[in-house]
């Protein structure tokens, strides 16, 4: 009797010989958020399902890690910025451990690119303007979501939100619990598949304002 999948499907056998591009160090370049546009821009070029989303790794005050898949809503030479719910799990864990990682994953590219580095709120401005941009449902549903926490059923959601429209017909106002993070990274990772498992990777470490570029073995 096998405690394997009830499929049948052999995971170990299942390969794909990435070839679509390399990466070299003259194309990286020496910032790696010039390549990051590139790249993104890529992606939304070929209409992949949100190219933005990034899994997010936070870990705990004790070490304790976590992912979550988020989106990225802006990014510049001062970091990558998402929004989430303070109070969710990785809001407490980045208010006790403010370090983080995200991976964004590109299969149809063959790209990967990792980014690690502090988290900082941005600030309540720029929050509220985001805020503003966000389509009403959204902002009810962020208002009136305890995020991780544990709820009844999905009606104690859906009341909540009759309850901030009643409220707010105007639209919700952003609550102080929600709003953005900036990741400032100090490490860039940029990893492009190639034939035979010998993938290009090329590394951007900060040196205070100064970014050094490295390949790394496959």
């Amino acid at each position: 009797m096998s405690d394997g999948l009830q499929s049948g499907v052999d995971l170990m056998a299942l390969r794909r010989d990435y070839r679509l591009f390399g990466l070299d160090e003259s194309e990286a370049g020496d910032c790696p958020f010039s390549l990051f546009d590139t790249w993104l821009h890529a992606a939304l070029k070929q209409q992949l399902p949100e190219p933005y989303a990034m899994t997010l790794a936070t870990a705990s005050a004790d070490g304790v890690p976590s992912a979550r898949v988020v989106l990225l809503r802006q990014f510049d030479a001062n970091g990558l910025v998402f929004f989430t719910n303070y109070e969710s799990r990785k809001g407490r864990d980045l208010e006790s451990n403010p370090r983080a990682s995200v991976v964004f994953f590109w299969p149809e590219l063959e790209r990967q690119v990792r980014f690690e580095g502090t988290v900082e709120r941005i600030s309540a401005g720029e929050s509220d303007t985001y805020h503003l941009r966000r389509p009403p449902e959204s902002r009810y549903g962020s208002a009136a979501s305890p995020q991780s926490v544990v709820i009844a059923n999905r009606e104690v959601l859906e009341r909540k939100v009759e309850e901030l429209r009643r409220q707010f017909p105007e639209g919700v106002p952003r609550p102080e619990h929600w709003g953005g993070y900036r990741l400032i990274p100090s490490v860039v990772e940029f990893w492009q598949g190639r034939p035979s498992r010998l993938h290009d990777r090329i590394q951007f470490t900060r040196n205070d304002s100064v970014w050094q570029r490295e390949r790394l073995a496959p």
